[in-house]
């Protein structure tokens, strides 16, 4: 852990109308090789969080395109990563709780925060099939490309249902992957209305993807 977070990278990224500096590990190696042959079980602990993701990069502007909503509110960053729609959301002025399930990226998390000057979302340590959040108590969640992998599905729909306060919104940022396809149709069956809002190319770290944007809110008492 320590050799993670001493060896440190900075990628910048321009979104939400400033440029924006991401500290990460540089030492992506050492990271690969201290998951041991145990992680990759169940929970397939694999450092995902070591990188930032094309989706959170047009996550991130969606936010920004919609500052007014979200002023004041109380948001929840799923799978926070690096840190960087959290960040994003508390310079709008949303109250922001973010988590990971990993504890290494919420240092850099908090570090992008000071680095970037804004203020400190509530940094939680967390496990979305375990979540130690009070019920109704978010106007708005959301998340950029966490639903790559469908046993994400059943506790993601559940915390949604737990934490999401009456009349209130998600937005889910998605590369187009086949994998998310039926994920839409699935929530909609559990009482879910789902719209597509956005469609645009979204780049960072020599990634290119195309990323949906998509509104997901009750659509009866669920």
């Amino acid at each position: 852990m320590d050799q993670i977070l001493s060896d440190r990278d900075i990628i910048e990224v321009r979104t939400a109308g400033q440029l924006w500096k991401i500290e990460r590990t540089a030492d992506l190696e050492t990271l690969w090789e201290s998951i041991g042959e145990d992680e990759f079980g169940e929970d397939e602990r694999l450092p995902y969080w070591a990188e930032l993701w094309p989706a959170s990069v047009l996550l991130g502007e969606w936010l920004y395109r919609n500052a007014e909503l979200i002023k004041g509110a109380k948001c929840l960053d799923l799978g926070c990563g690096l840190g960087l729609t959290a960040i994003i959301g508390q310079s709008l002025g949303a109250e922001v709780v973010a988590f990971d399930y990993e504890l290494a990226p919420l240092y850099f998390a908090r570090n992008n925060a000071v680095a970037n000057k804004t203020g400190q979302p509530l940094w939680l340590q967390m496990d979305w099939r375990d979540p130690s959040l009070a019920g109704n108590s978010f106007d708005f969640i959301w998340g950029g490309d966490i639903l790559y992998e469908k046993r994400f599905f059943d506790p993601l729909e559940k915390l949604f249902r737990r934490v999401l306060k009456p009349g209130g919104t998600i937005w889910m940022a998605e590369p187009s992957r086949d994998v998310s396809v039926p994920v839409w149709a699935r929530l909609e069956s559990l009482g879910w209305k789902t719209s597509l809002l956005l469609t645009e190319k979204a780049a960072c770290c020599n990634a290119e993807m195309t990323v949906n944007i998509r509104e997901v809110v009750p659509e009866k008492s669920i």
